[in-house]
Order: structure tokens, then C-alpha cells, then sequence
């Protein structure tokens, strides 16, 4: 089919599918001076819904688009996140499936994506759009509709999406979808469905929807009278505290905050997302903050009069469920570049980039020669210290021949890494680790997913983090749970010889949710890896399963590590290594001198209101104990 176009306009005859991929490799990002390719690489997995369509583009135009081949749709889209991560969201990945089942399992990858405001590109493929038989192989049956399929999954997790029913709406829908990816406030996934047969149709296409795109990421700066009444609270305040959350990291204004936090003496205290926002040791720095933060930063956000976020959602771990910031009269100053988060807790809103934002800030507060008194930096200075010796004993191992605890395995893997490594990691029992004791050696060390955190995403993440940084040492850490979620991007990286390090780490279960069980009532029902036993739970012994073999079956070189000895041996052996390489370690589950402190602040998990086991009783008397706590900011 060809439409008319203006005879005087230059066109080229391709495909759909070919004239996307043409069109992705000739977008580009830039900010600070600096031009950078937009879509890095596409991603796929090929099915009747999309081999005849883009997978022949991808064959057409393989010396303009790379080509990386997945294992799992939801891994593929991990891995896109981890490298634009990584890439500080100035370069993507698209992700390519077939219609039906491919394109459902995009839903939680693109979830993560959206949550995390990390671009990523979804070109799942779509039923026939002419519909010439009714219904194809895969496609969902809607009686009380005709135009939907399982793509329509991915509408609410998507920041952008349009269908391609015409080869001429591609231009549009392409044009808004790079617009969405490079936008710093709406970026997330992005999906375009293509139908299979529309991916396969020629269209005459005006050669200049091929030409080289730069789109402009922006650093807004403060509106004067937002800036001029955040200074002046401020100026205000005499326990104030910065929340950093990954606003910091995405604006790369790590250095700004430094700026800021020394001329002024703030303390800073990080989200998950936001951690390494100032390395460990910079004077300011006070940890994590949260349900999972160090008692040091919990106390100041308990007694802080200013509360100043600093791009942070302010997630329910971050305030500790409504309970943390209880002094009479706080306020809050959110820095953010999205409005929406700029209005969080009644907060005076000051909305620009991060760096922008902050280096105003500094210039007018050095105009006024603000600093917090000394005695409040002395006071968190000294509980700094004190935090730091409870973590070294939580990471000493005085029996190097004994089974380590995962506080232990954290700090073998500390004493070995410098600030090129990076450590990622996502769910279980872990994040909470991290947060509380890790020692981020640089701004982008620190990999926590923990926006939507999800068991799956580490070993996937990895690889796109190598694939953007091929130089750094990346380290996906996984407990035994996630790795049976999600382990077959082991594959992909054997193929690709992309050495990742993975820290495999056998606790028999779902520890961290056993731990919550316990405490909710719920008596870690459900949670081991044991056999049935005979009264009918699972409290026989543990399931014979080895994990390690399993890696080592999908390719990856194991180094087995029974002992503190030989973890610390086998973690300098794998970071070494030129291949992808798995230490595998089974920890204590019991409590133990070294375990990791508890948490320092409340989670709100609801609690039965009634019921007649014991457990549950005392758990829920608890509860609503936290619960009289909590309040709202108005």
C-alpha cells in the first residue's frame, strides 16, 4: 500500500518494521554537551507475532540496530532497566516478542520500569489488524470488544502507549514515544503493539523520518519565588535533613549535593534509590533512612524541624509508614522535577533538576552564610561512628572455618571490591542489609531495585549493567528464591561472555517473608523449601536442591564456598575472572552475634484484627501500638 506523498518530497519504500528500526538507530540524546545514541540495542525473543516482521528488520538493518537474544520476556526488559540504569537514563533498550504470551510476560518488566522512571522501549507484537481470520494463534477473544488484546495489559504500566493498526501512524507514535523515553519527569516503558501483518507491510516513507534526532534532556531550574521561599525555610530550620532519593543519581547531582550538604553541615540521608548519593564517608552522609535505615539517620528524621527531599518518592519504607518524622511542626522542602512528587507530605514544592536545584540553593545560602550549629553536626557525627562499629561487627568473622551469616557474606564481599564495582540487588532479605550497612565507594556502586522489588530482576539487571559499563566488575547478589525465579538469563550472558559475578546465597526459603510471617502472626507459614512433613506443613527436612549445579548446568563456572575462608577466597577468585562466575554459599539462618541489626524504624504490614492463635493475638496488640503513631502532614 502506498499513500500519496508530496511529489517533491524524497521517500524510501520499507516495511514497518524496518522503517522502526531505521528510525531508532538514527535517534540520539543529549545533555551537558554530551551526545549519546538513544536506543542502544533491541532485545528478542521471536514468535510467529513478530520473526516475519522485525526480526527480518533486524536481519535487514543488523549493522545499524545490535541484536541481543533473551530467554524470558520479563528478563529481557531487566536487563534493558539495569542498562539504562546504568546508562543514567540517556540511552535505552527496545524489547521485541510475539503476540500472546511473550508480550503478557512484558507486564512486570514494565512495571519495574515505570515505577522506577527508567526508560525502555516494548514492541511486543499484535493480532492481524486486518483481521482476515478471527481469532489467530494466541489472541485473546474479547466478546464486549473487538480492538483489544493482551497488549492492553500493558497500558496502565506504560508511561506511553499506542497501537500501529497503519504503517502511517507509525511516525507520529514513534515521534511521541522517543519524546516520553528522553522526558525526565514522564520517562518509563514505552510500548508500541504492532500487528503482525502491518509489521510486514510497505509503506513510501518520507526520508527525513529517518534523519539523525537529537532530543534535548532538560535541567529546569527553580522558579524564583519557590526558590526564594525555600531558602528562607531553610534559614529557618535548626535540625534540618536532606532525604536523597534517585532524582540525585538521574540528575547526576551527586556532586551538588556534596556542595550543598558541606557549606551548609545537613546531614544526608538516602532512599534506597537514592544511596551512594554521597560516598560512606563523607562527613554528611548518615546512611539509609526508613524502616530499613541506620539508627543514626532515623533519629535525626524523628527530631528533624525541615525535612528536605531531594528527588525521593517518599515510599512508605522511606517514611516509615507515616511514624518516622515526628517532631511537632516539621515541614518539608521537596526538590524534585516532577510536580507530582514536589507536592508529597504538603510539602513546599521547589520544582527543577536536581543539580539546578541544588547548586541555586547553595549560591543563595552561601549569600546568607546558613550553617547548621556545630553541636548538631557534632551529635551526628558521633552516632555516625557508633553505626559504623555496629556494622563492623555484624561484618567480622572471628571463626573462618564456621558457615557465614549473610551480614558476614556482605562483608567478605566489601573487604574485596573498590568503587569501580557495582553491587545489585532486589528483593528478599538482603535490600534491607544493604541499605543499612553497605559502604557505597562511588555514586553508582549501589544497585538496589527496590521501587518495585522484584525477585527476578538481579541476574538479567547485571547484564545490562556490563553491556553499559563493559569495564566495571558487576555483582548480582540472589538468594536462593529470586534464583529460582528468574535464572535463565545465565544463559545469555555464558553466550554473550559477559562476565557477571553472581553471589548465590542458600538459605532454604523465603527467609526475609518467614521473618515477616513470625512477626505478623502468620508463623512462617509457607515459607521454607522442606518436605511436607506428616502433620501436613512443611517442616520436614530440607528439599535436596542444588543450586550450584543448576548454574553450573546453564553454563556459568561455580565456585562452591562452605566456610568464611572459603567465601573470601572464592569471591577474589570470581572477581578476577575474565568468564561468568557464580560463588554459591549456604549461610546461618539462625540469630547470630554478627547478624544484621534489627530494623530501626516501623512497616506498616496489617495484621489480623481478630483471630484466636497466640501469635497473632500478641502481633496484632503490637500493631496497633505503631499504628497510634502514625500521622499525616498537613
Amino acid at each position: 500500500m502506498t499513500t500519496p506523498q508530496n511529489p517533491q518530497t524524497p521517500t524510501t519504500r520499507l516495511t514497518v518494521a524496518q522503517a522502526l528500526v531505521r528510525f531508532l538507530a538514527a535517534q540520539y540524546t543529549e545533555r551537558d554537551g554530551v551526545r549519546r545514541r538513544l536506543i542502544g540495542a533491541t532485545w528478542g525473543i521471536f514468535g510467529h507475532g513478530n520473526v516475519a516482521g522485525l526480526g527480518q528488520a533486524l536481519v535487514e538493518y543488523g549493522d545499524r540496530m545490535p541484536f541481543h537474544q533473551g530467554r524470558n520476556e520479563q528478563a529481557m526488559v531487566h536487563a534493558a532497566v539495569g542498562y539504562a540504569r546504568q546508562s543514567n537514563r540517556l540511552s535505552a533498550h527496545a524489547v521485541t516478542t510475539s503476540i500472546g504470551p511473550g508480550a503478557t510476560n512484558l507486564v512486570t518488566g514494565a512495571a519495574l520500569a515505570t515505577i522506577n522512571h527508567l526508560p525502555v522501549l516494548l514492541l511486543p507484537g499484535d493480532t492481524f489488524a486486518t483481521r482476515p481470520a478471527d481469532p489467530v494463534l494466541q489472541q485473546l477473544e474479547v466478546p464486549y470488544a473487538g480492538d483489544v488484546s493482551v497488549n492492553d495489559t500493558l497500558r496502565p504500566v506504560s508511561r506511553y502507549f499506542d497501537r500501529i493498526t497503519r504503517p502511517e501512524a507509525l511516525i507520529p507514535a514513534a515521534l511521541q514515544a522517543m519524546r516520553v523515553l528522553t522526558d525526565p519527569v514522564e520517562t518509563g516503558a514505552v510500548t508500541l503493539a504492532l500487528p503482525q501483518d502491518v509489521q510486514a507491510e510497505a509503506y513510501d516513507w518520507p526520508d527525513d523520518f529517518f534523519a539523525d534526532r537529537v532530543w534535548t534532556v532538560r535541567r529546569p531550574g527553580a522558579d524564583p519565588t519557590e526558590l526564594a521561599e525555600a531558602v528562607t525555610a531553610i534559614r529557618a530550620a535548626r535540625r534540618p535533613l536532606i532525604v536523597a532519593g534517585g532524582g540525585v543519581h538521574h540528575s547526576r547531582a551527586e556532586a551538588a549535593l556534596a556542595e550543598f550538604a558541606e557549606a551548609t553541615g545537613v546531614p544526608v540521608a538516602s532512599t534506597q534509590a537514592g544511596k551512594g548519593s554521597l560516598q560512606y564517608d563523607h562527613p554528611q552522609d548518615v546512611g539509609g533512612i526508613g524502616h530499613t535505615g541506620t539508627a543514626t539517620a532515623d533519629e535525626l528524621a524523628r527530631t528533624a524541624d525541615l525535612v528536605i527531599g531531594v528527588g525521593t518518592r517518599y515510599t512508605d519504607f522511606t517514611t516509615a509508614s507515616g511514624t518516622l518524622f515526628a517532631a511537632d511542626g516539621v515541614r518539608f522542602l521537596n526538590l524534585n522535577i516532577a510536580p507530582y512528587d514536589g507536592h508529597k507530605l504538603a510539602g513546599r514544592p521547589l520544582v527543577a533538576d536536581a543539580r539546578s536545584g541544588l547548586a541555586q540553593l547553595t549560591d543563595a545560602l552561601l549569600l546568607h552564610e546558613y550553617r547548621v550549629a556545630e553541636s548538631y553536626v557534632g551529635e551526628y557525627t558521633e552516632d555516625k561512628e557508633r553505626w559504623e562499629q555496629r556494622v563492623d561487627a555484624c561484618y567480622e568473622a572471628d571463626e573462618p572455618d564456621v558457615r557465614p551469616t549473610q551480614p558476614q557474606v556482605l562483608g567478605a564481599l566489601d573487604a574485596i571490591v573498590d568503587a569501580s564495582d557495582v553491587i545489585i540487588n532486589a528483593a528478599g532479605s538482603m535490600p534491607g542489609d544493604l541499605h543499612k550497612m553497605w559502604r557505597a565507594r562511588s555514586f553508582d556502586q549501589y544497585h538496589v531495585e527496590y521501587g518495585y522489588s522484584c525477585m527476578g530482576y538481579e541476574i538479567p539487571a547485571a547484564i545490562g549493567v556490563k553491556l553499559a559499563a563493559p569495564d566495571r566488575q558487576v555483582w548480582a547478589l540472589v538468594g536462593d528464591g529470586t534464583y529460582l525465579m528468574l535464572p535463565t538469563e545465565i544463559v545469555t550472558a555464558v553466550q554473550e561472555r559477559i562476565a557477571i559475578k553472581l553471589v548465590l546465597i542458600q538459605n532454604h526459603g523465603y527467609a526475609s517473608i518467614g521473618g515477616l510471617s513470625e512477626e505478623t502472626g502468620a508463623e512462617r507459614f509457607g515459607t521454607a523449601y522442606r518436605y511436607r512433613a506428616e502433620d501436613g506443613t512443611y517442616a520436614g527436612a530440607p528439599l535436596p536442591v542444588d543450586l550450584a549445579a543448576n548454574a553450573q548446568s546453564l553454563g556459568m563456572r561455580v565456585l562452591r564456598a562452605r566456610t568464611v575462608a572459603d567465601l573470601r577466597a572464592a569471591l577474589a577468585e570470581a572477581r578476577d575472572a575474565d568468564t561468568p562466575t557464580c560463588v554459591y554459599v549456604e549461610t546461618q539462618t539462625s540469630d547470630t552475634v554478627s547478624g544484621a541489626p534489627p530494623a530501626q524504624a516501623w512497616w506498616d504490614v496489617p495484621v489480623a484484627e481478630t483471630a484466636t492463635r497466640p501469635s497473632a493475638v500478641k502481633a496484632r496488640e503490637l500493631y496497633e501500638r505503631h499504628v497510634s503513631t502514625r500521622r499525616r502532614h498537613l
